[in-house]
Protein backbone atom coordinates (compact mmCIF):
# COMPACT_ATOMS: atom_id res chain seq x y z
CA UNK A 1 0.00 0.00 0.00
CA UNK A 2 2.83 2.66 0.65
CA UNK A 3 4.42 1.81 -2.69
CA UNK A 4 1.56 2.25 -4.65
CA UNK A 5 0.68 5.83 -2.37
CA UNK A 6 4.39 6.90 -3.17
CA UNK A 7 3.88 6.19 -6.57
CA UNK A 8 0.48 8.00 -6.86
CA UNK A 9 2.56 10.77 -5.38
CA UNK A 10 5.24 10.68 -7.16
CA UNK A 11 3.10 11.03 -10.75
CA UNK A 12 1.82 14.11 -8.72
CA UNK A 13 5.00 16.32 -7.74
CA UNK A 14 7.21 14.98 -10.36
CA UNK A 15 10.43 14.49 -11.68
CA UNK A 16 9.47 16.91 -14.47
CA UNK A 17 12.75 19.15 -15.50
CA UNK A 18 11.04 20.31 -17.94
CA UNK A 19 7.82 21.73 -16.43
CA UNK A 20 6.94 25.45 -16.67
CA UNK A 21 6.50 26.30 -13.42
CA UNK A 22 7.73 24.83 -9.42
CA UNK A 23 5.66 22.33 -8.19
CA UNK A 24 4.13 22.46 -4.67
CA UNK A 25 4.18 26.28 -4.41
CA UNK A 26 2.01 28.55 -5.10
CA UNK A 27 2.48 29.81 -8.83
CA UNK A 28 3.48 33.26 -8.15
CA UNK A 29 2.42 34.91 -11.31
CA UNK A 30 0.33 38.38 -10.75
CA UNK A 31 0.43 37.79 -7.30
CA UNK A 32 4.04 37.57 -7.14
CA UNK A 33 3.87 40.37 -9.45
CA UNK A 34 1.59 42.42 -6.66
CA UNK A 35 4.03 41.27 -4.04
CA UNK A 36 7.01 42.41 -5.80
CA UNK A 37 5.71 45.78 -6.67
CA UNK A 38 4.54 46.74 -3.10
CA UNK A 39 8.10 45.37 -1.84
CA UNK A 40 10.20 47.35 -3.75
CA UNK A 41 8.37 50.61 -3.87
CA UNK A 42 9.38 52.23 -0.63
CA UNK A 43 12.55 50.46 -0.67
CA UNK A 44 15.44 52.64 -1.88
CA UNK A 45 15.78 56.38 -0.82
CA UNK A 46 14.38 57.47 -4.31
CA UNK A 47 11.45 56.12 -3.05
CA UNK A 48 10.95 58.05 -0.54
CA UNK A 49 10.34 61.63 -2.33
CA UNK A 50 6.47 62.58 -0.98
CA UNK A 51 5.09 62.16 -4.36
CA UNK A 52 6.05 58.66 -5.26
CA UNK A 53 5.19 57.66 -1.80
CA UNK A 54 1.83 58.88 -1.94
CA UNK A 55 1.37 57.13 -5.14
CA UNK A 56 2.15 53.86 -3.52
CA UNK A 57 -1.04 54.44 -1.08
CA UNK A 58 -3.09 55.87 -3.98
CA UNK A 59 -2.63 53.08 -6.27
CA UNK A 60 -3.56 50.59 -3.61
CA UNK A 61 -6.66 52.30 -2.85
CA UNK A 62 -7.46 54.37 -6.11
CA UNK A 63 -5.65 52.90 -9.03
CA UNK A 64 -7.17 54.96 -11.82
CA UNK A 65 -6.36 58.35 -9.86
CA UNK A 66 -2.96 57.19 -9.45
CA UNK A 67 -2.74 56.34 -12.95
CA UNK A 68 -3.93 59.99 -13.76
CA UNK A 69 -1.66 61.10 -11.00
CA UNK A 70 1.49 59.61 -13.03
CA UNK A 71 0.79 61.11 -15.66
CA UNK A 72 0.37 64.50 -14.60
CA UNK A 73 3.56 64.48 -12.68
CA UNK A 74 5.45 63.50 -16.12
CA UNK A 75 4.30 66.71 -17.72
CA UNK A 76 5.75 68.74 -15.36
CA UNK A 77 8.20 66.05 -13.88
CA UNK A 78 11.52 68.85 -13.07
CA UNK A 79 14.76 66.36 -12.71
CA UNK A 80 15.79 62.76 -14.72
CA UNK A 81 15.00 61.42 -11.09
CA UNK A 82 11.44 62.65 -10.89
CA UNK A 83 11.02 61.11 -14.19
CA UNK A 84 11.79 57.76 -13.48
CA UNK A 85 9.70 58.15 -10.73
CA UNK A 86 6.30 59.33 -12.26
CA UNK A 87 7.06 55.79 -14.53
CA UNK A 88 7.40 53.78 -11.82
CA UNK A 89 4.03 55.56 -10.12
CA UNK A 90 2.39 54.90 -13.38
CA UNK A 91 3.52 50.76 -13.23
CA UNK A 92 2.46 50.43 -10.05
CA UNK A 93 -1.20 51.79 -10.68
CA UNK A 94 -0.91 49.53 -13.94
CA UNK A 95 -0.32 46.59 -11.94
CA UNK A 96 -3.50 46.92 -9.58
CA UNK A 97 -5.16 47.28 -13.36
CA UNK A 98 -3.78 44.07 -14.07
CA UNK A 99 -2.14 46.37 -17.15
CA UNK A 100 0.59 43.98 -17.02
CA UNK A 101 1.92 44.74 -20.37
CA UNK A 102 1.42 48.39 -19.61
CA UNK A 103 3.32 47.64 -16.38
CA UNK A 104 6.17 46.04 -17.79
CA UNK A 105 7.05 49.27 -20.16
CA UNK A 106 6.43 51.81 -17.78
CA UNK A 107 9.20 49.78 -15.42
CA UNK A 108 11.47 49.66 -18.41
CA UNK A 109 11.10 53.15 -18.96
CA UNK A 110 11.60 54.09 -15.48
CA UNK A 111 14.33 52.02 -15.36
CA UNK A 112 16.24 53.87 -18.28
CA UNK A 113 15.37 57.14 -16.65
CA UNK A 114 17.12 56.72 -13.56
CA UNK A 115 19.74 59.15 -13.72
CA UNK A 116 23.71 57.60 -13.22
CA UNK A 117 24.90 56.49 -9.24
CA UNK A 118 21.74 54.73 -8.77
CA UNK A 119 21.76 50.96 -9.57
CA UNK A 120 19.62 49.57 -6.85
CA UNK A 121 17.05 51.49 -8.10
CA UNK A 122 17.42 49.91 -11.43
CA UNK A 123 17.66 46.55 -10.15
CA UNK A 124 14.16 46.71 -8.58
CA UNK A 125 12.70 48.53 -11.79
CA UNK A 126 13.72 45.62 -13.83
CA UNK A 127 12.60 43.20 -11.23
CA UNK A 128 9.60 44.74 -11.35
CA UNK A 129 9.34 44.33 -14.99
CA UNK A 130 10.53 41.13 -14.74
CA UNK A 131 7.44 40.43 -12.71
CA UNK A 132 4.99 41.72 -14.68
CA UNK A 133 6.56 39.89 -17.53
CA UNK A 134 6.23 36.96 -16.04
CA UNK A 135 2.73 37.95 -15.02
CA UNK A 136 1.95 38.03 -18.63
CA UNK A 137 3.14 34.65 -19.41
CA UNK A 138 6.82 35.56 -21.12
CA UNK A 139 9.30 33.91 -19.33
CA UNK A 140 11.34 34.89 -22.04
CA UNK A 141 11.40 38.61 -21.56
CA UNK A 142 11.17 38.30 -17.84
CA UNK A 143 14.58 36.38 -18.04
CA UNK A 144 16.22 39.84 -19.84
CA UNK A 145 14.46 41.82 -17.50
CA UNK A 146 15.57 39.89 -14.29
CA UNK A 147 18.92 39.38 -15.88
CA UNK A 148 19.40 43.05 -16.55
CA UNK A 149 18.45 43.43 -12.35
CA UNK A 150 21.29 40.79 -11.14
CA UNK A 151 24.06 42.93 -13.41
CA UNK A 152 22.34 46.40 -11.29
CA UNK A 153 22.52 44.70 -8.25
CA UNK A 154 26.12 43.44 -8.67
CA UNK A 155 27.36 47.18 -9.97
CA UNK A 156 25.12 48.22 -6.24
CA UNK A 157 27.27 45.95 -4.21
CA UNK A 158 23.88 44.83 -2.18
CA UNK A 159 23.82 41.21 -2.17
CA UNK A 160 20.47 40.78 -0.38
CA UNK A 161 19.12 42.88 -3.39
CA UNK A 162 21.71 40.24 -5.55
CA UNK A 163 19.80 37.02 -4.40
CA UNK A 164 16.35 38.24 -4.47
CA UNK A 165 16.61 39.22 -8.31
CA UNK A 166 18.66 35.75 -9.08
CA UNK A 167 15.80 33.74 -7.59
CA UNK A 168 13.35 35.60 -9.59
CA UNK A 169 15.64 35.11 -12.56
CA UNK A 170 15.51 31.24 -11.86
CA UNK A 171 11.82 31.05 -11.63
CA UNK A 172 11.53 32.61 -15.00
CA UNK A 173 14.53 29.89 -16.46
CA UNK A 174 12.67 27.17 -14.79
CA UNK A 175 9.70 28.36 -17.13
CA UNK A 176 12.22 28.54 -20.26
CA UNK A 177 13.27 24.29 -18.91
CA UNK A 178 16.16 25.89 -18.92
CA UNK A 179 17.05 23.90 -15.33
CA UNK A 180 20.84 23.78 -14.95
CA UNK A 181 21.44 27.74 -15.62
CA UNK A 182 18.26 28.08 -13.16
CA UNK A 183 20.01 25.65 -10.48
CA UNK A 184 23.31 28.07 -10.86
CA UNK A 185 21.18 31.02 -10.45
CA UNK A 186 19.77 29.73 -7.11
CA UNK A 187 23.59 28.73 -5.73
CA UNK A 188 24.28 32.39 -6.68
CA UNK A 189 21.16 34.00 -4.55
CA UNK A 190 22.07 31.79 -2.05
CA UNK A 191 25.66 32.53 -2.03
CA UNK A 192 24.86 36.00 -1.84
CA UNK A 193 22.46 35.74 0.64
CA UNK A 194 22.50 32.53 2.88
CA UNK A 195 19.65 33.63 5.00
CA UNK A 196 16.99 34.03 2.01
CA UNK A 197 14.86 30.98 2.71
CA UNK A 198 12.98 31.08 -0.61
CA UNK A 199 16.18 30.57 -2.32
CA UNK A 200 16.91 27.44 -0.29
CA UNK A 201 13.21 26.35 -0.83
CA UNK A 202 13.02 26.62 -4.59
CA UNK A 203 16.50 25.20 -4.76
CA UNK A 204 14.91 22.00 -2.87
CA UNK A 205 12.49 22.03 -5.40
CA UNK A 206 14.13 22.06 -8.64
CA UNK A 207 16.64 19.36 -7.04
CA UNK A 208 13.76 17.36 -6.12
CA UNK A 209 12.59 17.80 -9.54
CA UNK A 210 15.69 16.86 -11.27
CA UNK A 211 15.64 13.51 -8.83
CA UNK A 212 18.76 14.87 -7.11
CA UNK A 213 16.80 13.91 -3.77
CA UNK A 214 20.59 14.43 -1.23
CA UNK A 215 20.75 17.64 -2.36
CA UNK A 216 16.81 18.75 -2.05
CA UNK A 217 17.20 17.01 1.38
CA UNK A 218 19.83 19.49 2.07
CA UNK A 219 18.71 22.84 0.91
CA UNK A 220 15.18 21.81 2.67
CA UNK A 221 16.56 21.43 6.03
CA UNK A 222 18.35 24.64 5.87
CA UNK A 223 15.43 26.53 4.13
CA UNK A 224 13.02 25.10 6.95
CA UNK A 225 16.01 26.67 9.87
CA UNK A 226 15.55 29.88 8.29
CA UNK A 227 11.43 30.04 7.72
CA UNK A 228 9.88 26.68 9.97
CA UNK A 229 6.74 28.36 10.22
CA UNK A 230 6.33 28.38 6.81
CA UNK A 231 3.62 26.01 5.06
CA UNK A 232 5.24 26.13 1.63
CA UNK A 233 8.50 24.53 3.46
CA UNK A 234 7.25 21.83 5.67
CA UNK A 235 5.20 20.69 2.32
CA UNK A 236 8.30 20.38 0.07
CA UNK A 237 10.58 18.66 3.22
CA UNK A 238 7.40 15.96 3.28
CA UNK A 239 7.51 15.68 -0.44
CA UNK A 240 11.23 15.08 -0.06
CA UNK A 241 10.73 12.77 2.33
CA UNK A 242 8.23 11.14 0.87
CA UNK A 243 10.12 10.12 -2.18
CA UNK A 244 12.95 9.63 -0.30
CA UNK A 245 11.22 6.63 1.14
CA UNK A 246 10.94 8.22 4.77
CA UNK A 247 7.33 7.84 5.08
CA UNK A 248 7.39 8.71 8.64
CA UNK A 249 9.20 11.81 8.27
CA UNK A 250 7.16 12.74 5.34
CA UNK A 251 3.98 12.29 7.60
CA UNK A 252 5.83 14.57 10.26
CA UNK A 253 5.91 17.34 7.77
CA UNK A 254 2.42 17.29 6.19
CA UNK A 255 1.08 17.00 9.66
CA UNK A 256 3.19 20.48 10.52
CA UNK A 257 1.53 22.32 7.36
CA UNK A 258 -1.34 21.52 8.98
CA UNK A 259 -0.95 22.89 11.92
CA UNK A 260 0.87 26.05 11.34
CA UNK A 261 -1.50 26.68 8.51
CA UNK A 262 -4.96 24.87 8.67
CA UNK A 263 -6.68 26.87 5.84
CA UNK A 264 -3.71 27.51 3.41
CA UNK A 265 -3.36 25.94 0.04
CA UNK A 266 -0.49 24.10 0.97
CA UNK A 267 -2.63 22.56 3.64
CA UNK A 268 -4.85 21.34 0.68
CA UNK A 269 -2.18 19.47 -0.77
CA UNK A 270 -0.91 18.26 2.25
CA UNK A 271 -3.78 16.50 3.00
CA UNK A 272 -4.12 14.82 -0.02
CA UNK A 273 -0.83 13.37 0.06
CA UNK A 274 -1.27 12.22 4.05
CA UNK A 275 -4.41 10.28 2.50
CA UNK A 276 -1.96 8.59 0.12
CA UNK A 277 0.58 8.24 3.03
CA UNK A 278 -2.30 5.77 4.73
CA UNK A 279 -1.30 2.13 5.45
Amino acid sequence: MIASALALLLMQVGPAPTSTTFPDIPDETRERARQTHAENAPATAHAASGKLAECVTMAAEDAEAASDMAQKWRETAETQLELAQSAHCLGLALVRLDDFEGAQQAFDLAAGEVPDGAPAYQARLSAMSGNAAMAQGKPAIGELAFGRAVSYAAEAGDTVLSASVSVDRARALVALGRNDEAAKALAEARTSDPANARAWLLSATLSRRLERLGEAQEQIAQAATLAPQDPAVGLEAGVIAALSGREEEARRSFDSVLLVAPESDEATRARAYLEQLKP
